[in-house]
């Protein structure tokens, strides 16, 4: 335990002089009860003893707690708080421009993304990757909401989906989070952020690490690799992938530049994705649905050692102690001490 205001311990010198000054006092009046025929009002030697000094001893201990908590006590408390990383990982591929989602896909996937950023206490750190044929960082993890707004605003439409590379980046995000790494990538070649060295070993099955990829796609993956693999990779690692399914399962036709070409939402890789991963599956038929979602995201709760101030809890047990000092010295002594 250490103090903010260590020169206020000073105060402690104070009471010992102030039992002193008590004792003669006490003394003083009981002589002149003697001299004025009042020791029939005064406690006998029978009934004082131990119990009459109990009340005295509670008022001391409460002014030593009073004298403690003028200077300020802090102390190493372990506080749950929730804590980690999380990765948005976005599929800005062609067909998220389908309006199957008022206005469309990928403008109701940036709306619920930007209100679940608000809501993040500032432990949660947010990143934002973006992936079509390929993935890359478009923000390191951060927790100013001016930034990751514009991030996500930045968010266009591009070519073709790999799902796969958009988990695989994520996880090269989260590695140089852990890392000390606070770079970005801004849509430049992906294989600049760092990955691991050497590969981690697999962490035992239902273990997490205290960080998390939110995939929002509409799951029509046709680039490879295989997304079971990077989902695969992100178990071992121990990073559970929430997948958000944005569309609908019977399609749309989508206009791309005088083509018509035909997009619905593929559930079973974005279910496989999550299952694999022990992550959950959510399918977002609308902008209300979607933002729903993302208040059943775990981020986690840890308990995290914390230098805190405990002035409180000393002034309560000061003023509890003279409370009793008061009580105990009515009914047993018949007077205030």
């Amino acid at each position: 335990m250490s103090f903010i205001w260590p020169f206020m311990l000073v105060s402690l010198a104070l009471i010992p002089l102030g039992v002193l000054l008590y004792a003669l006092l006490d003394r003083s009046r009981r002589r002149r009860l003697a001299r004025y025929g009042g020791s029939g009002l005064a406690v006998g030697p029978g009934r004082r003893g131990f119990r009459s000094r109990i009340p005295a001893a509670l008022m001391l201990f409460g002014l030593v707690f009073t004298a403690l908590a003028i200077a300020r006590p802090q102390a190493v408390v372990s506080l749950p708080r929730q804590e980690g990383t999380v990765i948005l990982a976005f599929d800005v591929s062609a067909s998220m421009g389908a309006k199957d989602m008022a206005p469309t896909r990928i403008a109701a996937a940036k709306t619920a993304a930007k209100d679940f950023v608000a809501r993040q206490p500032l432990t949660i750190s947010i990143g934002v990757v973006a992936f079509s044929d390929s993935g890359v960082s478009v923000q390191a993890p951060s927790n100013d909401l001016t930034i990751l707004d514009d991030a996500i605003d930045r968010l266009t439409p591009q070519k073709g989906t790999s799902v796969a590379s958009g988990i695989t980046a994520s996880l090269k995000v989260i590695a140089a989070q852990v890392a000390g790494y606070a770079g970005n990538d801004f849509y430049t070649n992906p294989s600049a952020a760092p990955s691991p060295t050497p590969t981690p070993t697999p962490v035992p099955a239902g273990t997490h690490a205290p960080a998390v990829i939110v995939l929002l796609s509409d799951g029509e993956n046709n680039e490879n690799p295989d997304p079971k693999t990077a989902a695969q990779t992100a178990a071992d690692r121990g990073v559970r992938v929430y997948t958000v399914g944005i569309g609908s399962a019977a399609g749309t036709t989508l206009d791309l530049n005088g083509f018509e070409v035909f997009t619905r939402l593929d559930e079973a890789t974005l279910q496989g994705i999550s299952q694999v991963t022990g992550g959950t599956y959510y399918n977002a038929t609308d902008a209300a649905g979607l933002r729903s979602i993302y208040d059943n995201i775990d981020v986690g709760l840890v308990l995290r050692p914390q230098l805190t101030e405990i002035t409180a809890l000393f002034a309560a047990m000061s003023l509890l102690l003279m409370l009793a000092g008061v009580l105990t010295s009515l009914l047993w002594l018949g007077r205030v001490p």
